[in-house]
């Protein structure tokens, strides 16, 4: 069997560490599977925890918090082993949520990372909107899955019961070849947290190989454990990371486009939040822009470098519409609705 990493990064989160550990140990425990948790320099007691409730965890501790990007990378960059499995700590796992994926990966060499089905904790007959059944994007770059469209979130009723090939896999819970991890650089630091992992899998496309959803595992997955969905510095990474993904990675027959017409779509939401009294928003929309075009010089010598290794540019797994226009007129709120 190959050697397997679980790796959990925290960040002052001991109130998922002591409830949902137990899922991890548990169903963990097959041979040649390590547990590690690496510690974003917290503040709370869960070193102290840790240290005290699980002594065979081996713990990583980072001098500061390095965000779930360059986190994960000072993590695994001190880990040997042939697959990574980026675990959030609000994460339920289920018995037997590990081999079947690694199985596959073993058949299947051209698989570069992989997703296990994701169902919400707190409503566990329903998908989890950071990832559900796997992640694609738009036209425009914006992120949707099979199971959440925008903001509507499908009931699990087997309807995505089968293996698939996605363009991204949530970074709550990644199967990820480590050798093709550490190769590509890892996650992007400069993104620090939101749609890195949409990098990642988009840059291992572009060289070929293959991101892929399995139902085979499931897992429960609580959501916004460190930012809030109304928290507007993640409003700020979210509109900030986005247009940084599609500069750093989008061919350039379609980079002016795309990103023009980003900006404009941004633009016309900030002016919604503006007229809605959403200051805040509003503002962070405004920082995420600046903030973008003050990281173009940066980017644009990554993207140079990206170009010289892609193996492929047009993905079938990128909506040719937009997702905005099938939810909003066409009301397709299901993934099985839209039109390919």
């Amino acid at each position: 069997m190959p050697k397997i990493a679980v790796v959990i990064l925290n960040w002052n989160g001991e109130v998922f560490l002591e409830k949902f550990l137990p899922s991890v140990t548990q169903y963990s425990n097959n041979q040649g599977i390590e547990l590690y948790v690496a510690d974003n320099n917290s503040s709370d007691n869960s070193v102290p925890f840790l240290k005290e409730n699980y002594p065979k965890i081996k713990l990583i501790l980072l001098d500061k918090n390095y965000g779930f990007a360059e986190g994960y990378n000072q993590a695994l960059s001190k880990i040997e082993a042939e697959y990574f499995i980026l675990l959030n700590s609000d994460v339920e796992v289920t018995e037997n949520w590990i081999l079947p994926i690694i199985d596959y990966m073993e058949k299947n060499k051209d698989v570069a990372a992989v997703q296990p089905k994701i169902l919400a904790y707190n409503n566990k007959e329903y998908f989890e909107y950071a990832g559900a059944a796997g992640g694609f994007i738009d036209k425009f770059g914006y992120p949707f899955c099979r199971g959440r469209i925008i903001s509507e979130v499908e009931k699990d009723e087997g309807q995505y019961d089968n293996i698939t090939e996605i363009f991204w896999a949530t970074g709550a819970c990644m199967f990820v070849r480590a050798d093709l991890y550490k190769k590509t650089g890892g996650l992007d630091a400069d993104f620090f947290a939101h749609m890195e992992e949409i990098d990642l899998c988009w840059r291992l496309k572009n060289e070929g190989y293959k991101i892929v959803y399995s139902n085979e595992s499931k897992i429960y997955h609580v959501g916004g454990g460190t930012l809030g969905s109304e928290s507007p510095h993640k409003l700020f990474l979210n509109y900030r990371n986005n247009l940084l993904l599609l500069y750093k990675n989008l061919p350039a027959s379609k980079l002016f486009f795309t990103i023009y017409f980003r900006l404009l779509l941004d633009g016309l939401s900030g002016l919604v939040y503006l007229a809605s009294f959403k200051f805040s928003f509003f503002f962070a929309v405004i920082k995420a822009h600046f903030d973008f075009y003050s990281k173009i010089p940066i980017f644009r010598k990554k993207r140079k470098l990206l170009l010289q290794n892609n193996n492929k540019s047009n993905h079938k797994e990128i909506l040719k519409k937009s997702i905005v226009f099938n939810f909003m007129i066409k009301k397709n709120k299901k993934f099985t609705d839209l039109e390919w």
